[in-house]
């Protein structure tokens, strides 16, 4: 009985929001900006150099905490386990294969072991969805532009040897599967890999049967106002 109570007292705990959660990033992101060094212009003078600098460091942070909330949100959903993998492991094998392969749909439909080491790669987020036994990898850009073909070919290959090794991964992990998936997140929706291997930020609730969305937007919400307040600061 003294369990039971246990549990439903964490039950009946009020949850952490998601923009709760974030602030503290948010708060990290907006110190390392101000503190950011830049070179005064000669047209622009101080006040706009200061400006230019710290939107543009802005917007290459943006991409980080939109995946660090996306994460922080699927774990409130409580069929999905979610992880972030430091080092994923490309093998030589799906390199060669790769090459090899003539077209997406053929290298996609290829399924290899996980463990050999040609190189590694961080993952921004690895989710796991028991009740549907699929494991789906996303890496997270905001997508507000286009990448140039050079890096576009790189993102593919990396997304398509993700999802070659995906599955044995999963394996290894213990999990039951039936599906497994490599996506890349576009988030504002412009996106340099097409799909089914890329998603925009709008097709997120639907992707995942579950709202994250809304509250992303309330985290780029406050996100926005402390960019905007830093800015005008001088």
């Amino acid at each position: 009985m003294k369990m039971d109570l246990a549990n439903a007292a964490v039950a009946a705990a009020p949850q952490v929001s998601l923009l709760d959660r974030m602030r503290p990033a948010v708060e990290r992101t907006i110190e390392r900006l101000r503190e950011k060094t830049f070179r005064e212009d000669p047209i622009g003078g101080r006040k706009y150099s200061r400006a230019t600098s710290i939107v543009s460091s802005a917007y290459k942070r943006h991409g980080q905490l939109i995946g660090q909330a996306l994460l922080e949100r699927l774990k409130d959903c409580s069929r999905l386990q979610v992880w972030r993998e430091e080092e994923f492991k490309l093998s030589h094998d799906s390199k060669t294969k790769l090459h090899l392969s003539q077209t997406i749909p053929h290298a996609l439909a290829m399924r290899l072991p996980y463990g050999d080491i040609e190189q590694t790669i961080p993952i921004d987020l690895i989710v796991y969805d028991a009740e549907h036994g699929t494991l789906r990898s996303y890496n997270v850009k905001r997508g507000n532009g286009l990448y140039d073909a050079s890096k576009k070919r790189v993102l593919q290959d990396e997304l398509i040897r993700t999802h070659m090794l995906l599955a044995d991964y999963g394996t290894q992990f213990g999990h039951q599967l039936n599906e497994s998936h490599a996506h890349i997140v576009f988030y504002y929706g412009l996106c340099s890999v097409a799909q089914p291997l890329s998603i925009s930020g709008d097709a997120l609730d639907d992707h995942f049967g579950f709202p994250v969305f809304d509250a992303i937007e309330g985290v780029n919400d406050y996100f926005r106002s402390r960019l905007y307040a830093l800015i005008e600061e001088e």
